[in-house]
């Protein structure tokens, strides 16, 4: 991924790269009324919008099509090692989340909107994840 984040044309965006040795970061890039912010390595990846957690994961990924939708946010991911994934929705809310179709659980968000959960990637390719109010 050459571009740390970029608009596709259905609107979603793709952002990170867990390939880089050394901590990388943009800034200001605008879409959709909001500024955001990329940080990406092999370590973390890591994007705000409007200084808000919209997705943060350890180690670093690669994301492409994040979207939000009516009831969640949907996105693919993929990196060289199983990751813990943090996305910032609605606070004290359960989602079910589906990665690959399969639900792995209902899981609640905190009071501060961040819910997190571990997604299997090692030797896996594109992982598609799916976040949804249950």
């Amino acid at each position: 991924m050459a571009e740390l984040i970029k608009k596709e044309a259905d609107g979603s965006l793709s952002f990170g790269d867990y390939t880089l040795p050394e901590k990388k970061k943009q800034e200001d890039f605008k879409s959709d009324g909001g500024s955001y912010k990329v940080k990406t390595y092999n370590e973390i990846t890591r994007l705000e919008r409007d200084d808000v957690l919209v997705y943060e994961s350890v180690p670093g990924t690669n994301v492409t099509g994040l979207k939000r939708t009516d009831t969640g946010l949907l996105f693919e991911t993929e990196g060289g090692d199983d990751a813990q994934i943090t996305v910032g929705v609605e606070p004290e809310t359960s989602y079910d989340v589906k990665v690959a179709g399969e639900s792995i659980g209902v899981i609640a968000s905190n009071l501060g909107g961040k819910l997190s959960f571990g997604v299997e990637l090692a030797g896996a390719g594109r992982v598609t994840v799916e976040v949804a109010k249950a």
